[in-house]
């Protein structure tokens, strides 16, 4: 559904202890801050894709603009509920937003996802939720949506299993990893894999549970993303082993191990990653990984996003770039690397606040952050053309004899201006002023006291794209 939740108007003071941040949408006034500090230069087209969360809990998805200002927000109404994993994919070869909504248990770090995919269109109308078929739910850490109209992502599974050759109780508890594609029109489970059936246990580097919590899951895979190769096969990361698999799209099998203890491939010492998440392939051949560094077991000190080569017929991994932090950044958990379209790259950094946009040398062209006590599972830079189907809101305010109008549009990316009329009924408003878009929320200054307002949303050419509700002044 589309965000319909804020109020059309309000003309009331705000509350003393807790003044909204924006006049027209009052309810946003917990949203968070996110700040730029290193300016666009030369950037990327699109907008930038959040999740934030604060302690344990998680506002909702957040699109921004390259100045920190948010475009859309939709707080998840359940306060037990978090939202993960905000991207644009296409669907029906249409561009949708897509996130994962749900419960997150587990412990030492390790976050175990229970919950369901949401897809929505360019207008925020929900087309439908993805579930995991079977008794267990989907897991948040990735959802990829292929061009044959299916949906990959991951299970946990807790299965009974004898821990004793690891020093581990008899009827101890396994986590299994489960890679499911599923028909997203149908729900039918297409293709499904188990990573006990292909990874021994003991190629883990995660300790087990112990003490009181020796009979809690061992998370001994800890899958964290899923994706396509060129060839069609499917290309996963696994956090617990340290290594990045390609799997047979059709068999299932295991064909190559890259890092960990049994790679199939030299890896050179650059090369070299572990507790890594996002391994995906880029466009000229080579791979990547957002390689933590750090994680249940601190191994390094800096996180970074590396780029490197595979070479089948040598068996050799070879290293070809990476991109750090200028605060040399070290990232525990979480965190993406991604590829954009004109050869730059993008960081979310996972469990710290920040994001940052790199140029195909490396150079910074964007960095920002949000508060520091807040974190994104990923982040992302995307373009994305939101049409809302509600209104646009606005707030007044009566200052000097004048009026102050204050107007927005959640989730419209066409708005270039703003016009506010006024007069003394709603059906005849002979006073107009206009002003440039400035953010989120626009503010203009409408002479003398009409007695209704409305705010007109326009593009670049001045065609009006959407209308607010005609608002009685209260002076």
């Amino acid at each position: 559904m589309a965000d319909t939740g804020g109020p059309g108007a309000t003309g009331a003071p705000a509350e003393r202890a807790a003044p909204p941040k924006y006049r027209s949408r009052p309810d946003l006034r917990a949203l968070p801050d996110v700040t730029i500090t290193t300016p666009a230069d030369a950037t990327a087209p699109g907008y930038i894709f959040l999740t934030p969360a604060s302690g344990i809990g998680l506002w909702g998805p957040l699109i921004v603009d390259e100045t920190g200002s948010p475009v859309w927000f939709r707080k998840v109404p359940d306060p037990a509920t978090v939202a993960i994993d905000l991207k644009v994919q296409r669907y029906r070869n249409r561009p949708v937003l897509t996130w994962w909504e749900g419960t997150i248990g587990g412990t030492g770090g390790r976050g175990v996802g229970q919950g369901e995919f949401v897809i929505v269109d360019t207008s925020y109308r929900e087309v439908t939720r993805v579930r995991a078929a079977g008794s267990e739910q989907a897991d948040q850490h990735d959802f990829v949506i292929t061009p044959q109209g299916s949906a990959l992502f991951w299970v946990y599974d807790p299965i009974p299993y004898d821990l004793t050759a690891l020093g581990g109780p008899a009827d101890g508890v396994l986590h299994d990893g489960v890679l499911q594609e599923i028909d997203i029109r149908t729900g039918r489970r297409l293709f499904e894999w188990r990573a006990r059936d292909h990874v021994r246990v003991d190629e883990s580097y995660a300790p087990l549970p112990g003490g009181e919590s020796a009979h809690l899951p061992y998370d001994y895979f800890h899958p964290n993303s899923v994706g396509l190769d060129a060839d069609g096969d499917l290309l996963v990361s696994a956090r617990h082993t340290w290594t990045a698999y390609k799997i047979d799209r059709r068999t299932g099998d295991v064909r190559w191990r890259i890092g960990g203890k049994k790679s199939d491939f030299t890896v050179d010492e650059k090369s070299r990653f572990s507790w890594q998440h996002d391994f995906r392939r880029r466009r000229d051949g080579s791979y990547s990984v957002f390689d933590n560094g750090a994680g249940v077991t601190t191994q390094r000190t800096e996180s970074r996003g590396l780029v490197f080569t595979v070479d089948e017929a040598a068996r050799s991994v070879t290293f070809s770039a990476e991109f750090a932090h200028p605060l040399k950044l070290s990232a525990p958990t979480q965190g993406n690397f991604r590829e954009l379209a004109d050869g730059g790259s993008f960081i979310g950094w996972g469990q710290l606040p920040y994001f940052t946009e790199y140029a195909p040398d490396g150079t910074v062209r964007l960095d920002g952050r949000l508060p520091l006590d807040n974190q994104s599972y990923r982040a992302y830079r995307a373009e994305w053309p939101g049409e809302p189907l509600d209104q646009p809101t606005l707030g007044l305010a009566v200052e000097g004899g004048n009026v102050i109008v204050s107007a927005s549009w959640n989730g419209a990316t066409r708005v270039a201006k703003w016009r506010a009329r006024g007069g003394r009924q709603p059906g005849a408003l002979t006073q107009s002023v206009e002003g440039p878009r400035t953010g989120f929320e626009t503010t203009l200054t409408l002479p003398g006291t009409p007695e209704y307002v409305v705010a007109e949303a326009l593009d670049g050419t001045g065609t009006l794209l959407g209308r607010s509700s005609a608002i009685p002044v209260r002076v």
